[in-house]
């Protein structure tokens, strides 16, 4: 890369150029193409600086034609700028920038090897057919860095000839095996891509069957499967079988390559998939280690999303039935992302006698299972479900939100086995309408057990904040407010969670209805309130608690609204003001004037002009003052 010393001396005199050279190389719509290619090279051609050249060849990059080749090429050997010469060259079209980059790299190139090594690659990138013999030539170099970049453009250009000179080079061991055996590959691809399949596959085999390194032997492997398409399967059988991690997970990458996408075979992809089968189980051949099998049942489910054939289910249902708990948990989780409602029902099945660990994994796998028709095969299994499996049952009613269930999930509510129970309120949280919410209101204050209890609580809060009628739920949940008892405050939290108009008037009426238990909570949530609206309710509270036990409960949860929430500054400095007149407390004073600091404004100034009359914060109130002002005050010089 060039590196641009600074010359203070001559510093205007750059800064003069690079706006000479700037301003050409942005003139497109004051002078023609050809203008500017010649001031651009009469800059290369004149004794500027080097940094105003590099300018110059990124002008050129664009705008050069080639009658600019000369003036470019001159430049190749120059240490600091052969680069910036080579990116042009590049990218102007015609053959001759490629003439020019072949006449330096010849035989009798006076070129530092650096320099000769880029032009080569230039060549390369160029993709200059023309040059093949020159870089044949250079895969004898006694340089092994020339030789190598020589390998390595003759794999860019990728014709039949240049494969020809990389297949006598790999056979030769010179220059560095490995080194023209990634050129092979990579001139494979080129060739396969030109429609030249037998020429690639040849060059492919060639280096697979090369003493090259391991790397190279996966890289050619998965060409040559990618080209042969069916008659390279037992190819990639071979790669999940090798004892070798390298190319086993090179199979597993190449299996996710071969057939697979929207445009894919649908013949080669069902060959493919058999012949994994057939890897997983062992037939014809080694069986596979049992650490791999579960990464060949997701390779699988990968080819496979969204629908597998029967064959491929049936073999990862087999999966999921034995005994090693890594294949196990791989088929289930496999089964969900390419599994038909039919095995759905057999995974169901499985569920009856597995273990926990078993049963979660095959409930997260069902829960998102995307074929068609497992709704109705869940809804169906509600009534001659296997006991032991209800509880799964019932709970992925509410993980897929079948609200078509719901009939059926209402009266299992009153199971006798508690996790029936639990998991008919946890489903009906998910699923329940505001027509039967009152089943979760009554297990909510009337349960049997702890379990019912919590069950209850989190499926009632969890179903009441999705109703689209808010305030018509609140009205519900309000009216068995009274009745509850000694569970009323769990009503009253799930209409802090439901909020709006209705739940506040009713967690109001709560808090004075003069039942101690029932208050206390109702005061609690109204100090968390997430809503302002909520502060005339709770200033109510903070001055006509008479018995004193909430007051400074409530004067906390005003306070917090007045100095957490957005509000309109009159509206939090009279908040602020109601708060000093109703409190009867020093530090509840004190916490008003923090307030009026944090927020200043000419509102809060008043208010805090208002306190200094007040004795036990008079000090704090003219502090306040003083700071408010200062604040406000635009600073000495400021407009």
């Amino acid at each position: 890369m060039l590196t641009i010393r600074k010359r203070p001396t001559r510093w205007c005199a750059v800064l003069a150029w690079v706006a000479v050279v700037g301003a050409s190389i942005g003139r497109a719509d004051e002078a023609a193409p050809q203008v500017r290619e010649q001031e651009l090279v009469a800059i290369l051609r004149s004794e500027t600086p080097e940094a105003d050249k590099a300018l110059a060849f990124k002008g050129l990059a664009v705008h050069g034609s080639p009658a600019c080749v000369e003036a470019v090429a001159a430049y190749l050997g120059n240490e600091r700028l052969a680069s910036w010469a080579r990116i042009t060259l590049e990218a102007i079209p015609g053959d001759e920038a490629s003439a020019a980059l072949r006449a330096v790299a010849g035989p009798d190139t006076r070129l530092a090897s650096r320099q000769l090594v880029g032009v080569i690659n230039s060549l390369g990138v160029r993709r200059d057919a023309a040059a093949v013999p020159l870089l044949d030539a250079r895969l004898d170099d006694d340089d092994p860095n020339v030789a190598a970049a020589a390998a390595a453009a003759l794999g860019r250009i990728g014709t039949a000839d240049a494969a020809a000179a990389l297949s006598r080079a790999l056979a030769a061991g010179k220059p560095d095996r490995d080194a023209v055996a990634e050129a092979c590959v990579v001139c494979g691809e080129r060739l396969l891509a030109a429609g030249d399949a037998t020429g690639a596959v040849a060059l492919f085999d060639a280096v697979r069957q090369a003493d090259v390194s391991e790397q190279r032997q996966a890289e050619a492997t998965r060409a040559a499967i990618l080209a042969r398409g069916k008659d390279g399967i037992a190819l990639l059988v071979d790669l999940l079988r090798s004892p070798s991690r390298r190319l086993f997970n090179m199979g597993l990458f190449t299996a996710r390559e071969l057939a697979t996408g929207p445009d894919r075979d649908a013949a080669l992809a069902y060959e493919v998939d058999l012949a994994l089968l057939k890897a997983l189980s062992g037939a014809g051949g080694t069986a596979l280690a049992p650490q791999r099998k579960p990464l060949v049942i997701d390779l699988l489910a990968d080819r496979n999303a969204g629908g597998a054939g029967r064959a491929v289910q049936m073999a990862i249902l087999e999966a999921a039935t034995q005994d090693e708990p890594e294949l196990r948990l791989a088929a289930i989780r496999a089964i969900g992302r390419c599994g038909d409602a039919a095995s759905a029902d057999s995974l169901l099945g499985i569920a009856s006698s597995a273990d926990p660990l078993v049963v979660v994994a095959i409930r997260e796998a069902i829960a998102t299972m995307p074929a068609e028709g497992v709704d109705e095969r869940i809804t169906a299994r509600l009534v001659d479900a296997d006991p032991a499996a209800l509880p799964l049952v019932v709970a992925l009613v509410g993980d897929r939100r079948i609200g078509t269930a719901t009939p059926k999930i209402l009266p299992l509510v009153d199971h006798g086995d508690v996790a029936v129970r639990t998991a008919a309120l946890a489903a009906l949280g998910a699923v329940v309408d505001l027509g039967n919410i009152d089943v979760l209101i009554t297990k909510a204050v009337a349960p049997r057990d702890d379990a019912e209890a919590a069950a209850a609580a989190t499926a009632l809060k969890e179903a009441a904040v999705r109703m689209p009628d808010r305030d018509a739920c609140a009205a519900r949940i309000a009216a068995a407010v009274t009745p509850a008892g000694p569970r009323a405050g769990v009503l009253v939290e799930t209409l802090a969670d439901v909020g709006g108009p209705q739940a506040l008037a009713a967690v109001a009426a709560a808090a004075k209805s003069g039942d101690q238990s029932l208050a206390d909570a109702a005061t609690r949530v109204l100090g968390k309130w997430m809503t302002a609206d909520a502060a005339p309710v709770i200033l109510d509270l903070a001055t006509t608690d008479a018995a004193g036990a909430y007051r400074g409960r409530a004067m906390k949860g005003y306070l917090r609204i007045a100095r957490q929430f957005a509000l309109p500054e009159a509206e939090r400095a009279e908040m602020c003001r109601k708060a000093l007149a109703a409190a009867q407390d020093s530090a509840d004073r004190k916490a008003v004037i923090e307030i009026l600091v944090r927020y200043p404004h000419p509102t809060t100034l008043a208010v805090a002009k208002e306190a200094c009359a007040m004795p036990d914060v008079a000090n704090e109130a003219k502090v306040a003052v003083t700071t408010i002002e200062g604040k406000l005050t635009p600073p000495a010089g400021g407009k």
